[in-house]
């Protein structure tokens, strides 16, 4: 299977390809473009001669994510790149060549800073996890109004997240659009879940279908109905201590992404295998095919005719 990346890679290219134009000092193109993410996320990024590299990102649920201090996760990987957001944005990132581009004789001096850019979608989503990957730590049950992380990260879709003095549960609820979907993706949640018999240091696994699962028994925004699948991961101390924390939220945040990807490539191929097979037994009809047979019959006044048998 294909992990998917962390970082966007179109805002690593555009930065990559822009630093490059400036080390070399030569003339800089000017680019003013929009970039679409996953989970409806918005990138509008603008660069010329004049003007700093400017990225800025909108999330139609960064206001779920604020209220567990973003801005102080944010202020903490980019600094003084972090300023005020342009309108209609909820973040924006500012990198000056001139003055704030790390300074060295090889590319891999400036290359972090570029994916450092490039995974602004992640660092907003990381507080969370951190937060509660914190509580778990101390063992600290979290209580009271911060009982229970919700993120909207979907208009129909949501992710919890939970944590005790023994473990952190996230869970996703997805919602299968497509009849087709609701199989494949079925099949795809029962793989994760018997796949993690394998390996035991992994994150334990618990599929609930159509009815969400005993953690959210009574919750408002947990849905029911036979087009929907609930995928639950219990994150123990091996998986939150601080030299895993970074690899599991890279993981983590991109669940859904990662499933509903893979639910599609399975289409992709079934459709691919059918057209290749249609095409298969069509050549195989052409070749089936009974040859037709001339004859020729010469007539009284000699002349030949053609004939079919």
């Amino acid at each position: 299977m294909i992990i998917l990346e962390v970082h966007n890679r179109i805002i690593e290219e555009l930065l990559t390809v822009q630093i490059e134009t400036f080390l070399r000092k030569e003339k800089i193109v000017e680019i003013k473009t929009n970039v679409v993410d996953f989970d409806g996320a918005l990138y509008h990024i603008t660069h010329s001669r004049d003007s700093p590299f400017v990225v800025s990102i909108k999330l139609k649920f960064f206001q779920d994510l604020e209220q567990y201090g973003t801005d102080e996760t944010l202020r903490r990987e980019y600094g003084d790149l972090l300023v005020a957001p342009l309108d209609g944005y909820d973040v924006t990132l500012s990198l000056d060549f001139n003055s704030q581009l790390p300074k060295g004789e090889t590319n891999d001096v400036w290359l972090p800073l570029v994916r450092k850019i490039s995974m602004l979608k992640r660092h907003c989503f990381a507080i969370v996890f951190e937060k509660y990957f914190e509580f778990q730590s101390k063992q600290q049950p979290t209580t009271g109004d911060q009982k229970r992380a919700v993120i909207h990260y979907r208009d129909d879709e949501t992710m919890y997240v939970n944590a005790s003095s023994d473990r952190v549960t996230v869970i996703f609820s997805t919602v299968f659009k497509d009849a087709d979907d609701n199989v494949i993706g079925r099949f795809f949640m029962e793989g994760l879940r018997e796949r993690r018999q394998q390996f035991q240091q992994a994150p334990q696994v618990i599929v609930s279908y159509r009815t969400p699962p005993e953690e959210l028994k009574g919750t408002p925004d947990a849905r029911t109905g036979d087009n929907i699948g609930y995928l639950t991961f219990v994150l123990f101390p091996r998986h939150t201590k601080a030299a895993s924390r970074e690899n599991t939220i890279n993981l983590i945040y991109i669940l859904r992404n990662y499933f509903h990807y893979h639910i599609k490539c399975c289409k992709a191929y079934l459709h691919a295998h059918m057209r290749r097979k249609t095409n298969e037994f069509l050549r195989r009809l052409q070749l089936a095919r009974p040859e037709v047979k001339k004859t020729f019959r010469r007539g009284a006044a000699g002349e030949a005719s053609a004939g079919v048998e």
